[in-house]
């Protein structure tokens, strides 16, 4: 499963590589091993699919001695990988729910159902609760974006969890029939033995290639759906890739960098007639106040050109920071302020920092944690309402339905990405094509050193930069204000899994 995401990207693989899994927790007695067993199994999907994490090293230019950098890059890699993997223990756990005290009963022949059901139902339900939190990365969901664009269209309907739900099912379903052809249930006469084994097993699979085509034609048919776009909703966007490296950007070489660039981006982007010019997470490494605005050199170029303008920096809100966008129209009025919502662990800010404050530094220069913004904000800008999402919060699917179900009408996502790798920066868009569907928006994705893109509702990249270089680019995206399934009620899939499954399991245990 850790080969799905970038780099490799063999997503078809998520379509098989949890049935060595399930095989082995359906035979294991033990809990222990159950437990074991789900861990190790997390380990390596989530060790390897967030590997590039550890490009957080080296932090020497912070002042962080070359050994100790390392150690924090490879602490900040176990523990997201442990806590990914503690999400498969509890659902390899859950099997043991399922162990019935006589095999023989007459209800056991449903138990690979009810079992294929419940896993289902558990790992959606998990998901959930670890996308509640502020770690949140590898759905399984996203092992199939950007490439499985109809399996994706299932988003459309109840979110990330329908991809997710489908290829646990699909695995399942593959599993029993491996299953009842090597461990049958039941002791039966040997002739009986084969034919009631063959005759299971050939059901599993039918029913495996029978969900696996069936919701591929169901998302087919929501990607086949044309896209109107009448012209008066298009918007001709500006996004700059400024290219500045986290480890000048705070100092006055980044700064002065930071300005350079977005200056010049900004006014090569208004000679071509753009409506609004977007610039990544932390653009210009300042706090963005009124006091400022006349000796700011982007600021003076807008009053100039008149250019409507989305700055990515760091804000004050009650004497404390945040990481905002900031929406500013031509004639230098600030219109709408966007305050990041899911801030990144140590990097931003110290979890339970009455605490742990005095014993850990944050993984950032600036002086001070910052404060999250809340999560039914409305970003309004010069030309309608965006859907805005700041750095890894593309990876939670809620915080863009909520917008989207209060008018937003275009998804704007800005990162820094800097200095991860290219495995990354693909991962990040994938969210986003996963995030554009969802909520069937145009995206624009704008971060510091790629990949920048813009994103159709359909989940087709219109245009994707190259990474780690400055690039501006002029592209069209359009307004929307269709609500899909999924953006009116949100993840009903779940809470109906979770019901069925325990009313199938209450019943077959009361007879």
């Amino acid at each position: 499963m850790g080969l799905t995401p970038a780099p490799v990207n063999a997503w078809f693989l998520a379509w098989v590589a949890l049935v060595p899994l399930w095989v082995l927790v359906a035979k294991s007695s033990s809990l222990k091993s159950k437990l074991a067993l789900g861990f190790v199994w997390g380990l390596g999907f989530h060790g390897l699919a967030l590997s590039w994490i550890t490009g957080l090293h080296p932090l020497t230019w912070m002042g962080v001695p070359w050994l100790a950098s390392l150690a924090i890059a490879l602490f900040c890699w176990l523990f997201i990988t442990a806590w990914g993997a503690l999400l498969v223990l509890i659902w390899a756990g859950s099997f043991k729910l399922l162990e019935r005290s006589n095999p023989r009963a007459a209800n056991a022949r449903f138990l690979p159902l009810v079992r294929v059901l419940m896993g289902v139902a558990v790992w959606c339900v998990l998901e959930g609760i670890w996308s509640s939190g502020a770690l949140w990365w590898t759905s399984l969901s996203y092992t199939q974006s950007p490439h499985n664009l109809l399996i994706l269209h299932l988003g459309q309907l109840t979110g990330p969890s329908a991809a997710t739900a489908a290829i646990v099912a699909v695995n399942g379903l593959l599993a029993e029939a491996w299953l009842a052809r090597s461990h049958p249930p039941e002791p039966l006469p040997s002739h009986a033995h084969t034919s009631s084994s063959d005759t299971s097993a050939k059901l599993y699979l039918a029913i495996a290639a029978t969900l696996l085509l069936g919701l591929h034609l169901l998302g087919f048919s929501l990607y086949s759906r044309p896209l109107t776009q009448p012209p008066e909703t298009a918007v001709r966007v500006g996004l700059i890739q400024g290219n500045v490296p986290t480890r000048i950007k705070l100092y006055e070489e980044g700064v002065r960098r930071a300005f350079n660039a977005y200056m010049t981006g900004y006014d090569i982007l208004a000679d071509q007639n753009v409506d609004i010019v977007f610039t990544p997470e932390g653009a210009l490494p300042i706090y963005w106040m009124p006091s400022i605005y006349q000796s700011n050199p982007v600021y003076q170029s807008l009053l100039n050109r008149g250019v409507p303008l989305i700055l990515g920096s760091f804000g004050r809100q009650d004497e404390q920071i945040t990481q905002s966008l900031f929406a500013i129209a031509g004639n230098g009025e600030m219109v709408g302020r966007y305050n990041k919502v899911k801030l990144v662990p140590l990097g931003e800010y110290i979890p339970f920092g009455q605490f742990l404050g005095s014993l850990i530094n944050r993984l950032s220069p600036v002086e001070a944690s910052m404060i999250p913004g809340a999560l039914e904000q409305q970003f309004d800008t010069p030309v309608g309402r965006a859907i805005a999402g700041i750095c890894y919060e593309s990876a939670f699917s809620k915080l863009f339905r909520v917008q989207a179900a209060n008018g937003g009408e275009f998804i704007l996502t800005a990162s820094n990405n800097d200095p991860y790798s290219s495995t990354m920066m693909f991962q990040h868009h994938a969210q986003d094509v996963m995030r554009a569907i969802e909520t069937d928006r145009w995206a624009a994705r704008v971060t510091n050193t790629g990949y920048s893109g813009i994103v159709d509702p359909h989940g087709k990249t219109r245009w994707l930069s190259d990474n780690n270089i400055y690039e501006i680019h002029a592209d069209t995206i359009y307004r929307r204000q269709t609500r899909s399934l999924y953006v009116q009620w949100g993840d009903w899939l779940t809470p109906l899994l979770l019901i069925s499954a325990l009313t199938v399991e209450l019943g077959i245990r009361i007879n």
